[in-house]
C-alpha cells in the first residue's frame, strides 16, 4: 500500500529543470564581484579614515593602539559593505546577460546569442549611465568582442562533446 503511495507522490511531483548557465554564471559573478569589491571597499574606507583623522594623530601608545584597531575595524566593515554592493552589482549584470540570451535564443537567434547578449548589456550600460558616444563605442565593441569569446568557447565545447568518445579508459 505505501509503495502505491509512493508512485503516486512520484508522478504527482513538480520538476522544474533549470538551464545550468542561469545559476552558474550569476553566482561566480557574485563571488568574483564579492572578491573585487572587498577589496575595493576596504581600501577606500582606509584611505577615508587617514584623511579623516589626518589632523588629529594620536600622541600615546596607548592612542596609537586604539587608532590602529578602529581603522581596522573600519576597514573590514567597509570591505563587507563593497563586497555585498559589488557582488550583487555584478551578479544581477550576469542576469540580464543570461536574461537576454535566453530571450534571443527563444526568438530563433541561437547561433548568435552571446553576442547578442554582449551588445545588449553594453547598450544597456550606455543608456543606464549616458555615457558619451566615445564611452558607449569602447562599450559596445568590449560587449561584441566578450559575446564573441563567449560563443567561441560555447563553440569549442561543442566540438568536443561530439567528438567524446564512450569508451572508459583503462
Amino acid at each position: 500500500m505505501s509503495s502505491n503511495a509512493d508512485e503516486k507522490e512520484q508522478q504527482n511531483a513538480i520538476r522544474i529543470a533549470i538551464p545550468r548557465e542561469f545559476y552558474v554564471l550569476p553566482g561566480s559573478m557574485m563571488v568574483a564581484g564579492s572578491f573585487l569589491g572587498m577589496f575595493r571597499g576596504g581600501r577606500r574606507e582606509g584611505l577615508r579614515y587617514l584623511a579623516e583623522n589626518a589632523h588629529r594623530a594620536p600622541t600615546t601608545l596607548q592612542g596609537w593602539y586604539f587608532y590602529n584597531k578602529t581603522k581596522q575595524y573600519r576597514v573590514m566593515l567597509g570591505a563587507l559593505k563593497g563586497a555585498g554592493a559589488d557582488g550583487m552589482r555584478l551578479g544581477l549584470t550576469a542576469v540580464g546577460w543570461v536574461a537576454s540570451e535566453q530571450l534571443l535564443g527563444q526568438v530563433g537567434l541561437d547561433d548568435v546569442r552571446e553576442i547578442g547578449a554582449g551588445i545588449s548589456t553594453a547598450a544597456f550600460f550606455s543608456i543606464a549611465y549616458r555615457l558619451p558616444w566615445t564611452a558607449a563605442r569602447q562599450a559596445l565593441f568590449l560587449g561584441l568582442l566578450t559575446g564573441t569569446t563567449m560563443r567561441m568557447l560555447r563553440f569549442g565545447v561543442e566540438r568536443a562533446k561530439a567528438y567524446q568518445v564512450d569508451t572508459p579508459i583503462k
